[in-house]
């Protein structure tokens, strides 16, 4: 009989130990207890040490913390009829614990399906070179409406960044050779300036010259102290008349 009170004893004992061990729980700061009460919501408990009803209440523990969760790779068409792929990653954290337990089933499934499909439906209604080019634009519109579908589940959604956009090959090809071609329409655009500079500063230099005689001597003088300082070996230029009567004509005035 004394076996019997002991083991049955030993037992009570050991049931009020998983009792209480189930009462007390440690709450994170980074974490939350959403408490129910016969189920109903009593209350958001923690951190620190909380105590529970045994058997009466039952926790959910929601976290805090920032999520980084990728969106898988999206079929998209944009606006000009190109399919393309289109992944991206978004960050959210719960602001209201109660209301991510409350209001939808799993905040985290739910947030990945409204990405994705959020996803298709604004990055569908943009052309190509929209998407490729205006990526903090369409960030911040895709962030927007993220944010305002969850905000009733006490889920902030403070960032969404486009990561890749793959193109058909036939599309990457297309953008090589339209890249291309847009260099060279710079570079005869860049040629045909400097041609025309250069020709406007000729003008002017045949129009000086025009008027002033003297200055086409003197270039033909530097001319001939070029050629001279560059070449080694003997130069035959032929002297203009006009050049000789400009040098000789001082002494025959003299005289």
């Amino acid at each position: 009989m004394s076996q019997f009170i002991l083991a049955l004893l030993f037992f009570v004992v050991l049931f009020g130990i998983i009792i209480l061990a189930n009462s007390v729980r440690i709450v994170r700061e980074y974490d939350r207890l959403v408490v129910f009460r016969l189920g109903r919501l009593i209350g958001v408990k923690g951190p620190g040490l909380v105590l529970l009803i045994p058997i009466v209440d039952r926790a959910v523990k929601v976290g805090l913390r920032t999520v980084t969760m990728d969106v898988p790779p999206q079929d998209i068409i944009t606006r000009d009829n190109v399919s393309v792929k289109v992944n991206a990653v978004i960050y959210f954290r719960v602001i209201d614990a109660a209301q991510a337990v409350v209001q939808v089933e799993n905040f985290l499934y739910a947030t990945s399906q409204i990405a994705q499909t959020t996803l298709r439906s604004i990055l569908g209604q943009q052309e190509l070179d929209e998407l490729l080019s205006e990526r903090e634009k369409l960030n911040q519109a895709l962030q927007q409406v993220i944010d305002r579908q969850t905000e009733p589940w006490g889920v902030k959604v403070s960032t969404v960044e486009v990561k890749n956009v793959d193109l058909p090959q036939e599309m990457q090809r297309a953008i090589a050779r339209q890249a291309e071609a847009e260099r060279e329409r710079r570079a005869k655009v860049i040629a045909a300036e400097g041609e025309y500079q250069a020709s406007a500063r000729l003008t002017e230099a045949a129009a000086i010259i025009g008027r002033e005689p003297a200055a086409l001597q003197l270039r033909y003088l530097q001319t001939l102290a070029e050629i001279a300082t560059e070449n080694n070996s003997t130069t035959i230029f032929p002297v203009p008349i006009d050049i000789l009567k400009a040098l000789t004509g001082p002494s025959e005035r003299k005289s």
